[in-house]
């Protein structure tokens, strides 16, 4: 029995030295693509060693700068259900966009987190993600990671059990009922109903005259915009130091007559993805910069919490009606909104 158990020990410390020697081979020498000084892919877990059946999140995060001369698209990672069959993969988040440092706002960070567990005891080497730019097919990756996961122990001085037999319970019709009350009463109201319904259709059913609707006219999409914009500045909301709910309201208001002019999806989207949306749109130089400014300044506030000058609020009022005012269609029937 000792010699047994020797054996044991011994073969499970040769397992672990395969799997040590496996992760210094992926860790030191994986093929990595040098990544640019201002793009960086991290991965990280909250703990590198677990228990079976224990959850450890796994945050996954890219760093990147936007100019005006180039649009910046990263495709993430396609991730399953598991990223080895070691380790399965429970739940992820959206991807989130941020603006870290609010004196740079041309640097964002996008990041998600993977919420991961394994049934499996062992070291387990979770290889790297890639990463790749859309627009020159560059491609980064993130550096590997080792989790632990450790087993139950088990008191094996402790005689085995046997499993307890199931206890004999009498079941009837009555009892049935009394488990199904609700399906019983809910069928029998049911039937009612529909009795009901029979009856009042034969005895009140008349044949009545097809109503004709009258469609009215769509309103412009920059009519609405217009409106929505002569309110904000009526309520003078940034005067009484509501910064974040003025910039917040703007931009709504902005990102919904994109909507409703453009098709695109900015209620939903990151300015970046916006500002991405529109390179297949034709529209002037002047209009998209002014877009560009009012939604990052928006951004500042929100997520930095910048403190923008009086100039600067009503700067960005006059960019949203500038560009409505720029890339509005006039419609040749009379349109006004209802009062």
């Amino acid at each position: 029995m000792k010699q047994l158990l020797k054996n044991k020990k011994k073969h499970h410390s040769a397992q672990f030295l395969k799997k040590i020697f496996w992760i210094f081979v992926v860790v030191f020498l994986f093929p990595l693509t040098i990544a640019a000084q201002d793009i960086k892919a991290t991965a990280e877990l909250d703990t590198n060693s677990i228990r079976i059946g224990e959850q450890v999140k796994l945050h996954l995060r890219i760093q990147y700068n936007v100019d005006n001369s180039k649009q910046i698209i990263i495709r993430w990672p396609e991730i399953a259900d598991t990223i080895r069959k070691e380790i399965e993969i429970v739940n992820q988040s959206k991807i989130d966009t941020l603006i870290p440092d609010k004196n740079n706002p041309f640097q964002f960070v996008q990041s998600k987190i993977i919420y991961l567990t394994s049934f499996d005891s062992g070291y387990w080497a979770i290889p790297p993600f890639q990463f790749m730019i859309e627009e020159d097919t560059s491609v980064f990756y993130t550096e590997p990671l080792l989790l632990s996961v450790g087993s139950i122990a088990v008191d094996t001085t402790l005689a085995i059990k046997d499993i307890k037999q199931p206890f004999d319970q009498s079941y009837n019709w009555l009892d049935w009922l009394k488990d199904n009350m609700y399906v019983v009463y809910g069928s029998l109201l049911a039937i009612l109903l529909i009795l009901l319904i029979i009856y009042l259709i034969r005895r009140f059913y008349k044949i009545k005259p097809a109503v004709v609707i009258l469609e009215v006219p769509k309103i412009p999409a920059h009519l609405i915009a217009i409106q929505k914009l002569d309110e904000l500045k009526n309520e003078k909301i940034w005067q009484q130091g509501k910064l974040k709910v003025y910039h917040i309201r703007l931009t709504e208001i902005v990102r919904e007559y994109i909507e409703n002019r453009y098709r695109i999806k900015a209620l939903e989207n990151t300015t970046d993805e916006i500002l991405f949306g529109f390179r297949n749109v034709a529209i002037d130089e002047e209009s998209r910069l002014k877009l560009m400014k009012l939604l990052v300044l928006a951004d500042l506030v929100k997520f930095a919490k910048e403190q923008p000058l009086p100039d600067e609020n009503e700067l960005s009022l006059s960019d949203a009606y500038d560009f409505v005012n720029g890339t509005k269609i006039e419609l040749s029937i009379n349109t006004s909104l209802p009062s």
